[in-house]
């Protein structure tokens, strides 16, 4: 693809084939890990787990993500689009729920290709919710599930953690996106989700108000049954946060601050959605990223 790269907000006009772009990839695909998940929200994992797909490289790289090694450290192997698509088939034979792709943003054009023909389980567009709204409407009717975060209300802390000063406005126009697409979510007779968005926040140290800020948007944006929102528990520090830079970041939120958001929540017009235990913050439920199934 000799073509520059406008997949995303950064709009960084690289041509891939040729160099890396902002999300530190080429134009060939790149993954880390592929497997059966079974620790992503009870209506994608299951009972078999999901078929998760874990690609190399983002367009965000936010200095506490968890997966730092691969959306920052390169590592993975290099697949075609044809064995993408063997791999969502040798996840299906092994009973997943979904074909659940994880940070896939700027391999969108490959992604839309490998879906050319429809899967027999919803596929899951799993992202850090900093993207192109016109570039979505290209997953239109191939993906069924958008599971996208909502890290950032204020987009200062956007820019200091991720690089990234449009955060909010960029990830609300997508999600607004992704809700056209899906309409509101849908379960299948065993309760798994086949159709619509959970949206997903995840609560950082000492930045409580933030996330008040997100469940208020959430809240007053979408009306009960429309969407799905999951509170998350389970920052660990990770990445870079131990640099020196951002001291802040380099601990687990408290109990204390779990509860203000928690009790904010069951507080707002969210009714529909999930929040996770203490034990959740912890390196344990992070894969090996080790090419496996790849």
């Amino acid at each position: 693809m000799k073509t520059v790269c406008d997949l995303c907000p950064r709009q960084c006009n690289i041509d891939r084939s040729r160099m890396p772009g902002y999300c530190g990839m080429s134009d060939e695909i790149r993954i880390a890990r592929a497997g059966l998940h079974m620790w992503e929200e009870p209506v994608i994992s299951g009972e078999r787990g999901s078929g998760t797909v874990f690609f190399s490289g983002c367009n965000l790289r936010c200095v506490f993500c968890q997966n730092y090694s691969i959306s920052t450290g390169g590592s993975g192997k290099a697949v075609s689009v044809a064995r993408l698509q063997e791999i969502y088939q040798e996840l299906i034979a092994q009973g997943a729920h979904n074909i659940n792709l994880v940070t896939p943003t700027h391999y969108l054009k490959q992604i839309c290709e490998s879906l050319s023909a429809p899967l027999p389980v919803p596929v899951v567009w799993n992202s850090n919710g900093y993207e192109n709204v016109e570039n979505l409407k290209q997953l239109e009717g191939k993906v069924q599930i958008y599971l996208p975060d909502l890290k950032y209300a204020d987009n200062a802390i956007a820019m200091k953690y991720s690089a990234a000063p449009d955060y909010f406005e960029r990830a609300c126009s997508a999600i607004d996106e992704m809700f056209r697409q899906t309409g509101k979510f849908e379960f299948d007779s065993d309760g798994m989700l086949k159709r619509g968005v959970i949206v997903r926040h995840l609560i950082l140290p000492g930045q409580v108000e933030n996330s008040l800020r997100v469940i208020d948007h959430i809240s007053s944006h979408f009306s009960p049954g429309d969407i799905l929102f999951g509170l998350m528990r389970q920052y660990t520090p990770c990445g870079i946060v131990s640099n020196e830079k951002f001291p802040e970041l380099n601990r687990p939120i408290t109990d204390e601050e779990y509860k203000i958001v928690e009790d904010h929540l069951f507080a707002s017009n969210i009714e529909d959605g999930y929040v996770q235990d203490k034990e959740s913050a912890s390196k344990q439920y992070i894969p090996d990223f080790d090419n496996s199934g790849v």
